[in-house]
């Protein structure tokens, strides 16, 4: 698949130095540990030897205020393993100030549903909220503008937490590369009244579009259309992309296709088929791309078999020789059947393997077999 956007959250995460963005001017580290901050975290069944491990740093700070924090999230609904969990994972939380924390609360419940909802945030993305209150004209600014864009809060709420650095900075950035992608959109021919879905959808996609140069995507357009992709097909593709056009580059684009169509040897024009069947081989490098296409020769699929359905191509040769077992088991012989029943996610195929166990476990229908009756 594309870059995982899980994978790319963990980029998000603050791996601070010596004095990280969420330490007050006024805090002072120590050579020796807290206790207050310790014995609170001990009470609250937060994991110390992981804090310690991990980022003992904050256990050395002063002033703290574990239980402020606690209490916070208590009332808004958390429970004591949320709490403890959120705390082992960002014990930085610790050092904000509770006039801070409560500011944030009643700034992400502007576009947050409810409390419940907003404690769900927190525990997968507690960085995200727990934030210098220097960010906090930023945040509420870049609010008002998404909201002036018309988006759903929801969406609004998802890049908050997992494109933090996109509320930060000035709103002025996020409006140059939202203008790029809204003009690239309707110059390449897209609907303006579908405009503002499309962009929604997007954002909700890929939230670190924002955070992006827009002459890169400008760049990449233009590579793309010197490779002979149509204006719909190159809408088409940054529609497909997620927006992940913005994160490849004319080079390591120019590599992979002179790549592609060497090990498969087709045309530019049938290139071009295979890239907006599975636009993911635009992101791929060489030695990926090979491995994948070694794995799949290797257990007996064609090269034919691979252009006609190169998705497979998104899937890692693990899970493809896995899935290719499960299908052998059941009588399945991928090497004359079709690729689709391989692709998809985990539920995807497990979905496509039981509707092929049923059409083989269903009895056949003779019309001319006597009828069974009573004797």
């Amino acid at each position: 698949m594309l870059r995982l956007i899980a994978a790319s959250l963990c980029l998000r995460c603050q791996r601070a130095p010596s004095l990280p963005f969420s330490l007050r001017p006024c805090a002072t580290l120590s050579s020796v540990e807290n206790q207050q901050t310790v014995e609170a975290l001990y009470d609250l069944s937060v994991d110390i030897q992981k804090v310690r491990k991990l980022k003992g740093w904050v256990l050395h700070q002063s002033p703290s205020y574990t239980r402020e924090v606690a209490d916070l999230l208590k009332g808004m609904g958390a429970s004591g393993p949320i709490i403890a969990r959120i705390l082992a994972i960002h014990p930085e939380a610790v050092l904000c100030d509770p006039q801070q924390m409560h500011a944030q609360r009643e700034l992400w419940m502007s576009v947050c549903p409810n409390q419940k909802e907003l404690v769900g945030i927190i525990e997968k993305f507690p960085a995200s909220f727990f934030t210098s209150s220097s960010y906090h004209d930023n945040q509420r600014n870049n609010i008002a503008y998404f909201q002036s864009l018309n988006l759903n809060k929801r969406i609004i709420t998802k890049l908050m937490a997992s494109a933090p650095q996109s509320f930060r900075r000035p709103v002025e950035q996020n409006d140059e590369m939202v203008h790029a992608l809204q003009r690239a959109y309707l110059e390449l021919g897209g609907d303006e009244a579908n405009m503002k879905i499309w962009l929604q959808k997007l954002l909700s996609q890929n939230p670190f579009v924002l955070l992006k140069p827009p002459e890169v995507l400008r760049q990449n357009l233009l590579f793309l259309r010197d490779k002979g992709f149509s204006t719909a097909e190159l809408l088409r593709l940054l529609s497909s992309l997620r927006g992940f056009v913005t994160e490849l580059n004319p080079d390591s684009m120019r590599r992979t296709l002179t790549f592609s169509q060497d090990t498969i040897g087709c045309s530019e024009t049938e290139l071009r088929d295979i890239i907006l069947k599975c636009p993911a081989v635009l992101y791929y490098p060489e030695s990926i791309l090979a491995e994948r296409f070694d794995s799949l020769r290797r257990a007996g699929i064609s090269m034919s078999q691979i252009t006609q359905t190169p998705t497979v191509l998104e899937l890692t040769s693990q899970i493809v020789n896995y899935r290719i077992q499960r299908l052998k088991a059941r009588g399945y012989d991928v090497r004359t059947g079709s690729l689709e029943v391989l692709n998809g996610t985990k539920k995807d195929f497990e979905m496509s393997f039981g509707k092929l166990q049923l059409r083989r476990e269903r009895p056949l229908f003779n019309p001319v077999a006597p009828l069974k009756g009573d004797d």
